[in-house]
């Protein structure tokens, strides 16, 4: 073998091997920076075994019960930080989870966390929890699970509020960029090397992709911490939701006709993740007995900016 192709394996080799060390170095890191934000941001809430899955829940107030479900990234604070989530306990008991994956809750990978089956293991923690009835609110792809919640009752849904939702198939780009997160092994990998990094540059530029046209509260950094968004088991969360979101709301949009409970729709005219037509206009259309609300001017965080009104909205529903 000639001195070139014997420096030129060699060279291949020990890029090879520092691309390895390179990925170990940097998969410990992750692994750090994860159990850091556990420490330093723990559990507030309670939590519930149910069916194998242990879920992290909000649980204050007294009345009639009002269940919020959060949307993808991020976790039950974010309606403490809206301040809906106060508003309603002044006159409710209100139950926010941390679906599965996200927040302090547990995502077994021996099931496919599809909306309809998150939206099981929610009504079977609801009734171990010894409740019967609830008005349940979903914001973005929370909205999903409300509404698979009230197509395949396991208790009495009083009604939905959901709040710029996504309900029917639509081609994503964000799915397709979540997409390898997701996938087993391969995801795993990245998730612990080049997801974080990425995720921390782009980090700042989803947010305010929510936000907008309005600017990021401090309120939501503050109860919705970026490191706690940013751990492996969380960007798991996210990226598989990803990925189920278009296969649900295309199996379950053929039958939101069905939902005989009163429906209160909410949605920004500017939002910049769902395109508020053709989602919550054409939900509005299917289910004859809902009401729309589009705040002008506002985007995907609407029950930021507008809190009142949608927690008047819920309280009506649920005092009925």
């Amino acid at each position: 073998m000639s001195d070139t192709r014997t420096g030129s394996l060699l060279s291949r080799r020990a890029i090879a091997g520092g691309a390895a060390v390179a990925s170990i170095g940097l998969a410990a890191w992750t692994a750090m920076r994860a159990r850091r934000a556990e420490r330093d941001f723990p559990p507030t809430g309670q939590f519930i075994d149910v069916d194998g899955v242990r879920l992290h829940y909000l649980d204050e107030g007294e009345g009639p019960v009002v269940v919020l479900l959060h949307g993808n990234l991020v976790a039950s604070q974010d309606f403490v930080a809206s301040g809906l989530f106060e508003r309603l306990a002044r006159r409710h008991r209100v139950i926010a989870f941390d679906r599965p994956g996200f927040g302090h809750s547990e995502r077994p990978r021996a099931r496919i966390w599809t909306p309809q089956a998150q939206a099981t293991s929610i009504q079977l923690a609801l009734k171990r929890l010894g409740l019967t009835q609830a008005v349940v609110v979903g914001h973005s792809l929370g909205s999903l699970v409300a509404a698979a919640m009230a197509l395949e009752p396991r208790l009495d849904i009083r009604g939905l509020t959901l709040i710029s939702g996504y309900y029917y198939p639509t081609a994503r780009a964000d799915v397709a960029i979540s997409a390898p997160a997701a996938m087993p092994i391969v995801g795993d990998v990245l998730r612990y090397t080049v997801s974080p990094i990425v995720a921390r540059m782009m980090y700042g530029r989803t947010v305010q992709a929510m936000f907008a046209p309005r600017a990021v509260p401090d309120a939501f950094h503050g109860h919705v911490p970026r490191e706690l968004v940013l751990r492996p088991s969380q960007m798991r969360a996210t990226a598989e939701d990803a990925a189920c979101m278009i296969p649900a709301a295309a199996s379950m949009s053929g039958r939101y006709g069905e939902i005989d409970v009163p429906v209160r729709i909410f949605a920004g005219s500017d939002d910049a993740i769902v395109d508020t037509d053709s989602q919550s206009g054409r939900l509005y259309k299917d289910i004859a007995q809902s009401a729309l609300s589009i705040m002008p001017g506002l985007g995907h965080m609407v029950h930021y900016d507008d809190a009142g009104r949608i927690g008047d909205a819920i309280e009506t529903m649920a005092l009925e």
